[in-house]
């Protein structure tokens, strides 16, 4: 087992956390699929989340992440979720016409 620690504390804090597609459709594939794997590691080196598994599939994601004290399962997905949506929406997805 691995423990982190913080100036007073010490702790390991595993979440596991699935999420998937409105409706289950199916459109994490490719290019999308690749940009959205890109998101979620990006946001969760910046809330100092670790990453310890994580799987696209076509119609869901699974990543098992430590996280630090301060935050919260609802709280991490709720900026992951939020991030990755803003920038897929703006970027990919408008220009496919998939949403």
């Amino acid at each position: 087992m691995e423990y982190r620690t913080s100036s007073h504390t010490k702790y390991k804090i595993d979440y596991h956390c699935v999420w998937a597609t409105k409706y289950r459709y199916k459109i994490l594939m490719g290019d999308l699929a690749l940009r959205v794997r890109e998101l979620i590691q990006q946001t969760c080196e910046h809330l100092e989340i670790r990453i310890i598994r994580g799987v696209v599939n076509k119609d869901h994601i699974h990543i098992l992440v430590s996280t630090p004290t301060n935050l919260s399962p609802p709280e991490i997905m709720r900026r992951v979720k939020g991030r990755i949506f803003n920038k897929l929406f703006k970027n990919f997805l408008r220009s496919k016409r998939v949403i």
